[in-house]
Order: C-alpha cells, then sequence, then structure tokens
C-alpha cells in the first residue's frame, strides 16, 4: 500500500494554528485525501484550548485550483450505473461528513485567498468565518463547463452569503469573477494587497484572539446555527443530485475537452 501523500500541514505562532495547503506543484488541487486530512487536522485542534483562532492559507501560485484530476484513488467505479451513481452517492456523503467537522470547529477559521480559488476551493473558502483575498485571487464554479453539478455545499454556502440570484449566476455560467467583484457581492469580506495578505490575516485573527475565546465561539456557534438551517437536509440532497450527472456522458465530454483544452459539445445524456 502506497504511503499517502501530506498535502496539508499545521504551522503554529502562539494561540493562532494556521492550516497550510501544501500542494504547489498542482496548484493545491483538491481530492478526497485532501479532505480526509483536512478533517484529521480539525479534529485534532477543536479540542485543543491554546487555539483561538484558525488561519487557512495556501504555498505557491494559488489558493485551490479545483479538483485534483490526477489521483488515481479518487476514481469512482461501478458495475453498472446504477452501482456508479450509488458509489457516487455515498463518497460525497462522506466528504460532506469530512467538512463537518471543519466548518463545526469551535475556533473561527479566518481564509487568506490568493491566486485561483476554483471549484472545490471556492468549497473550502466558503467554510471559513471571514474571508480575505488578495487582489489577484480568481474565484469561480466551473462545474457546469465539465458536465457536473456542484457536489461538497460550496453553492449551498453561497446562496447563505449572497443569496440565490448571484449564486444561480456564478453556478450556472461557471464565470471568473475577480477579487474586487468577490467583494462588492459577498464572496469575501476584505480584499488587500497581494503582499500584505498574510500580514493583515495574521493581525486580524491576533484582535480576535484577543477577545475572551468562550464569547468569540459562542457569537459562532449561535450566526451559524441561524445561517445553517436546513443545510443538513440541503446537502444530502446535493449530494443525491450531484451523483446521477457525475454519472453521465456529458461529463465524459467535459473532462476530455477540459484536459485537451478544447469546448465540449455537450448532448444533455
Amino acid at each position: 500500500m502506497s504511503e499517502r501523500p501530506s498535502l496539508l500541514r499545521v504551522e503554529r505562532e502562539g494561540q493562532i494554528a494556521t492550516i497550510v495547503l501544501d500542494n504547489p506543484d498542482k496548484l493545491n488541487a483538491w481530492s478526497w485525501e485532501s479532505a480526509r486530512q483536512l478533517a484529521s487536522i480539525a479534529d485534532e485542534i477543536r479540542f485543543d484550548d491554546t487555539v483561538r483562532v484558525v488561519i487557512v492559507r495556501a504555498e505557491g501560485r494559488a489558493f485551490c485550483a479545483g479538483v485534483d484530476l490526477g489521483m488515481p484513488e479518487d476514481r469512482i467505479t461501478g458495475r453498472t450505473a446504477a452501482e456508479k451513481v450509488r458509489n457516487y452517492y455515498e463518497k460525497f456523503r462522506w466528504v460532506h461528513e469530512r467538512f463537518k467537522v471543519f466548518s463545526n470547529l469551535p475556533q473561527p477559521v479566518l481564509m487568506a485567498i490568493h491566486g485561483y480559488c476554483l471549484g472545490a476551493g471556492l468549497e473550502v473558502a466558503m467554510m471559513g468565518d471571514i474571508r480575505v483575498a488578495a487582489e489577484d485571487a480568481k474565484f469561480a464554479l466551473p462545474e457546469p463547463r465539465v458536465g457536473v453539478s456542484i457536489d461538497a455545499g460550496g453553492d449551498m454556502r453561497l446562496c447563505q452569503e449572497l443569496g440565490a440570484g448571484w449564486t444561480k449566476l456564478l453556478a450556472m455560467t461557471g464565470r471568473r469573477i475577480d477579487a474586487e467583484t468577490a467583494l462588492r457581492i459577498g464572496v469575501v469580506q476584505e480584499v488587500v494587497a497581494n503582499d500584505c495578505l498574510l500580514d493583515h490575516v495574521r493581525e486580524l485573527a491576533k484582535e480576535i484572539a484577543a477577545n475572551a475565546p468562550l464569547a468569540v465561539q459562542g457569537i459562532k456557534r449561535t450566526i451559524n446555527f441561524r445561517a445553517e438551517q436546513g443545510l443538513n437536509e440541503a446537502m444530502l440532497f446535493e449530494a443525491a443530485s450531484a451523483s446521477v450527472l457525475f454519472s453521465s456522458d456529458d461529463m465524459q465530454l467535459g473532462y476530455k475537452a477540459m484536459a485537451e483544452k478544447s469546448v465540449a459539445e455537450f448532448e444533455g445524456k
């Protein structure tokens, strides 16, 4: 059995823990293994009362450029179309469970976003409590351009933050938006110069960490309770809806076109 790659690491500075996406050669492309490692780190941090704030940042040129298409263990198979759909459904539910461990961390989570923040990257970013973008950040949900729907809750969280209209515009078009547009519509809360991003987020983390930790965590729990009402049911529906599309002919066309850097002609089947 091959050793699992280390895709994330943790840095500590006083009361602040930083989770670093650390696969820069692939622009921190996301995988099932990334989700497993994120949940494993979160399981340790949640019980560490010396950690008052969590930062998530990335190495290299991008926060996360989307799903890693080159991870063989990430390929879902099945003996029949029905079994393949079932297997996708269960894997999506598994990812939702891993993400829930992270999104329900008692400590506030600050996202420091630079470069590409696409697909799965945006879904991870939307689990942060506060999102700060560098001026070079680019955001998108490109899934419809490769023939699949969103599967890990990014659209649900965008809808919660932006409303249905902006979410549909981004999710249905796959359009990329820049940092200033993301700020204007509420994807991020602040935009700063590229070379100021990490210092700015660290200062914000220190400001929050100086407050009473139980009060800060209580505020997070209360706001999330209100904001996330209905989210669990919506995530189950998303897993069921997305699993069918991941077995479509359009998905095969879309992924082939993406690999060839061409435009897919979807047939709706």
